[in-house]
């Protein structure tokens, strides 16, 4: 398979991580992932704008323009050639020694950039049935703003649910749902749409983007504010977004249905409004070839 090692397309097996790269001894790096459809890097800016947002907040500089990160993906893209697919790449602080804890001087280590694409599907079978989550403690830390590559947090979360047979985990905080392990989490209650606010306690997704517009344009109120445990399973309809599972519906949470335990009206406009929403992107950009 060929991949992306800085500015070189190379097959996957000529690929060396240094034992003191900071990325594989402290997690120490950022990442992102994009959905391609029909060989459209859907909201490409965006993830790329969110990219060095994270890498400010972890004071690296980033050894390249948005403009040749994405004329490397899209090299890679070609390369591959896969219409229907994920691009993930990430950026790693680089080899820094000794091993130590501090921040290295950023003229004597290179950060080191990393990506491949997988074939990726819509999860319709999912999405026209919904699935199920489990209420998990968060205990992550408290920079999940971050596109941190490091997300043992989010992976013992759901791994918690999973073993209970849950698809997911609904992440509560103090009382207060945050969001789910990998995507953002919506409730509906009497026709209003609620999610947590941007802010350190969860990601601020790029499908949460494309939502807030997609509600204005379909005259449905929206509400980013903090909601209880309690509140969300007396909710009428729940989903979760992120760039890979588009609008899921969450029909069930610690085996409490939700409304009648399956997706809702409002879950169901939003999604066909997604949907439409990338189609028409894909379409404006064969149009612009």
């Amino acid at each position: 398979m060929k991949v992306l090692w800085n500015e070189k397309i190379v097959d996957e097996s000529e690929v060396k991580i240094d034992l003191e790269d900071r990325g594989y001894q402290f997690g120490d790096g950022i990442y992102e992932v994009i959905r391609i459809y029909d060989g459209y890097m859907y909201m490409e800016k965006e993830h790329l704008d969110r990219l060095w947002v994270s890498a400010e907040k972890i004071r690296m500089t980033l050894p390249f323009t948005r403009e040749e990160l994405s004329q490397r993906l899209h090299r890679l893209a070609k390369e591959v050639g896969l219409d229907n697919a994920r691009v993930y790449f990430q950026v790693t602080r680089g080899t820094a020694k000794p091993r130590l804890h501090d921040f290295p001087d950023p003229k004597e280590v290179q950060p080191v950039l990393m990506a491949d694409i997988q074939p990726a599907s819509r999860p319709a079978a999912k999405q026209n049935i919904g699935i199920r989550a489990g209420i998990v403690e968060d205990k992550r830390w408290l920079h999940c703003d971050i596109k941190s590559i490091s997300l043992l947090g989010n992976i013992l979360a759901l791994d918690e649910a999973q073993q209970k047979g849950y698809d997911e985990a609904v992440l509560v905080r103090d009382g207060n749902v945050t969001e789910a392990s990998a995507s953002n989490l919506w409730m509906v209650k009497d026709g209003i749409i609620y999610t947590h606010p941007d802010s350190n306690l969860i990601l601020p997704g790029i499908a949460k983007i494309k939502i807030r517009e997609l509600t204005k344009a379909l005259g449905i109120e929206l509400r980013e504010e903090t909601f209880t445990e309690k509140e969300l399973l007396t909710a009428d309809e729940c989903f979760k977004t992120s760039s890979v599972a588009e609008v899921m519906p969450i029909v069930e949470i610690n085996d409490h249905k939700i409304g009648d335990g399956m997706p809702g009206k409002v879950t169901k406009k939003v999604l066909e409004a997604y949907i439409e929403a990338v189609n028409l992107a894909v379409q404006a950009h064969r149009d612009e070839k």
